[in-house]
């Protein structure tokens, strides 16, 4: 018998080309780690808007962490450990950072610098941070037990920046998409809001930033902003009164605090409602409400989320956003009054056409070719 340190060794197969499967659950838990990463990152981004660290930075340029202390009236050896954190994360360069904590020096990148702090670039992200890290998040508490007791959430929980988020996000849609959507798809609409004395509804108006945009759209008509929320017609209101008063607008614009089934006559070309059928208890008695404002002949326009037409789990990254702010927002605002559609953030095409249908409102969906949006025009039936 040979020696065993000669025996031939056992033959296994080898599968050339193919690496090993990965284990799911070490998979499953790197991707949960980056989720986590990430979030941590936006709480740190929101930090910096709120403290007016990247305030701070556009000011004085490449600083210091002592130098952007002072800017900011901070501490500088907290300032130092987010600056650190910041460049870290790819949100902030440093140049020669083997030197001494003290002397390092950190530099907003001017295109981080715009996309953080510009509301009037289209590419501004802001309110993506402020959103859910001060709106969502403060309340999760509150949240885990309206879960619990099987109810919703009202939409004044969730406070100002929530408030102040959701409308910066649909900010630049209103301002740099809005004109060429109602040019492009609904130009007879457009030509009628061109002649003096036409008026616009807009309903669940919020901050008014809607409101302001069509009002400087059609500068012959007539816009009046209405929603429930009083805190955001006072947001309304603050925005009107710091517009140019060369632009007029305070002359042709107003906001309501209220229902809208409970407005003045009809009598409006356009009726709109933007971002928000999908939040409401009662989608169907707002569209009834929207269609007893409208002129002869005049149109509801919704904006509403672009999802697809029917659930996949293998949805776009558009669609994950939507329903994850369905789940934090949108469904339990939507059931804080009862009795409720319970619509939530993903509401399908062949929902609005349900809900338009019972409103006795015909459908027509138009595809902007927005990743986040759509649009649907209303007409009343006969």
């Amino acid at each position: 018998m040979a020696p065993a340190h000669r025996q031939p060794a056992a033959r296994i197969p080898v599968q050339r080309g193919k690496a090993p499967a990965p284990d799911p659950t070490q998979a499953f838990s790197l991707r949960l780690f980056g989720a986590g990463l990430a979030s941590a990152e936006l709480m740190t981004c929101f930090l910096g808007l709120e403290l007016g660290l990247y305030e701070a930075l556009r000011r004085t340029g490449p600083a210091t962490a002592a130098q952007v202390a002072e800017a900011a009236d901070l501490d500088a050896r907290m300032v130092r450990e987010w600056l650190e954190q910041q460049s870290c994360a790819g949100v902030l360069t440093v140049d020669a950072p083997e030197k001494t904590p003290e002397v390092r020096v950190f530099t907003l990148p001017p295109a981080h610098a715009e996309a953080l702090l510009d509301a009037d670039s289209p590419n501004w992200i802001a309110p993506l941070v402020v959103m859910p890290i001060g709106g969502m998040a403060a309340v999760l508490p509150q949240l885990v037990e309206a879960y619990r007791g099987r109810r919703g959430l009202p939409y004044a929980a969730y406070g100002e920046a929530l408030r102040g988020g959701q409308a910066g996000l649909n900010r630049g849609v209103f301002e740099h998409h809005l004109p060429g959507w109602i040019s492009r798809h609904l130009p007879d609409v457009d030509a009628r809001l061109q002649v003096p004395g036409s008026s616009i509804a807009d309903v669940a108006c919020g901050s008014g930033l809607s409101t302001l945009a069509l009002a400087r759209m059609f500068p012959d008509a007539e816009v009046h902003g209405i929603d429930l929320d009083e805190a955001s017609i006072r947001d309304a209101e603050t925005n009107l009164a710091a517009t140019d008063p060369a632009e007029g607008l305070r002359e042709r614009v107003t906001f309501r605090a209220g229902d809208a089934g409970a407005a003045d006559a009809a009598g409006h070309t356009l009726v709109c409602v933007f971002d928000a059928l999908h939040d409401m208890s009662a989608p169907v008695d707002v569209l009834r409400a929207c269609r007893g404002l409208l002129a002869p002949g005049g149109t509801v326009l919704l904006m509403e989320p672009s999802v697809g037409e029917r659930f996949t789990p293998a949805a776009p990254d558009s669609e994950r956003f939507h329903y994850a702010v369905s789940v934090l927002h949108c469904l339990p605002v939507g059931m804080s009054s009862t009795p409720s559609a319970a619509t939530g953030t993903v509401m399908r095409p062949d929902t609005v056409r349900a809900y338009a249908t019972e409103a006795g409102l015909d459908t027509r969906v138009i595809d902007v070719g927005h990743p986040f949006h759509r649009l649907y025009r209303l007409t009343a039936r006969p």
